[in-house]
């Protein structure tokens, strides 16, 4: 299975501006969504095609709310991640899976002492789930006129079990290190004291030393 997760930026909740919009409601109702990282949502789709598509759908929130498009392809790396512009070439053909390797960028994993989570109500009565953090490699069309003109109002009557909160260390995404593979080896991550890494696989294009 080909996972995509989402980073917010910070000044957005993200599960809060995807699930509180129909259109992007609607793109991922058919997945069960995880939150690997600090302000980040998680899905697993059935190929690097399928992740590909579904982030076109979302391209109009991408824009507007998220830091971060990622993709993990099984057939490339089971333990690093592929930028949005490198899966869209992997899945077009344009690069071979052991040609992505070497460009990249180390973020580094920092934990979160206590974070706490509201689900939100996608107006069907249920609510979704958030998982525990995963550290590391285990962790991660246009939008309607509707939903780019109209502000989300919040669900207040929700009930207690929708206002469940969860509770659990987490862990958040801080200062990536631009790098480049020699020898099947990477530098290691020197930027800060963080509690784990998580590799990036980048387009040429996008490495910025």
């Amino acid at each position: 299975m080909t996972r995509v997760c989402l980073i917010g930026e910070d000044e957005s909740t993200l599960r809060y501006e995807l699930l509180s919009r129909e259109t992007a409601r609607d793109a991922l109702s058919t997945y069960d969504l995880e939150r690997p990282f600090e302000n980040s949502l998680a899905v697993r789709t059935v190929s690097v095609g399928a992740a590909v598509s579904l982030l076109n759908d979302l391209d109009w929130y991408l824009t507007r709310f998220v830091d971060e498009a990622l993709v993990q392809e099984p057939s490339v790396s089971e333990a690093e991640w592929l930028s949005r512009p490198l899966a869209r070439q992997l899945r077009n053909g344009t690069v071979d899976s052991a040609e992505t390797a070497e460009y990249c960028k180390i973020y580094g994993l920092e934990r979160v002492e206590t974070a706490v989570e509201s689900p939100v109500d996608d107006g069907s009565g249920d609510t979704d789930s958030s998982s525990n953090a995963q550290r590391g490699s285990t962790a991660a069309s246009d939008a309607t006129s509707n939903d780019e003109n109209t502000s989300p109002a919040r669900t207040e009557d929700s009930s207690d079990a929708d206002r469940a909160e969860t509770t659990g260390p987490t862990y958040r995404l801080v200062e990536p290190l631009y790098v480049r593979r020699t020898d099947d080896e990477l530098p290691e991550y020197d930027l800060r004291d963080v509690e784990d890494v998580l590799v990036v696989r980048l387009t040429e294009a996008e490495y910025t030393p």
